[in-house]
């Protein structure tokens, strides 16, 4: 499948993209290379294949989840210009 100038122009109308006139041309000649490439992606046989989640063997390194900080609720209760029953209170912002 392969994208005439006037279709990009109108994917470009319909997406809200503004497209310079001597850009158009080299937009249709790319998307329609995109488009050949997915139409050789999809004429491969994957019968049996079994979905990866990744492409590759690969595992994510984490730090162990630690807390690191004491609690300091009680001191940032007590600097609060008003804090009641462990919330704090705010001026109402919504009439």
């Amino acid at each position: 499948m392969s994208l005439g100038s006037d279709e990009v122009v109108r994917i470009a109308h319909l997406a809200r993209l503004a497209l310079q006139p001597e850009a158009v041309d080299g937009y249709a000649r790319d998307l329609s290379s995109i488009l050949a490439f997915v139409e050789q992606l999809e004429a491969v046989d994957t019968q049996g294949v079994q979905p990866m989640a990744h492409p590759q063997d690969a595992t994510q390194r984490l730090r162990a989840d630690e807390v690191t900080e004491t609690n300091q609720r009680e001191r940032f209760q007590q600097l609060a210009p008003q804090a009641e029953a462990g919330l704090y209170r705010v001026p109402k912002v919504i009439e």
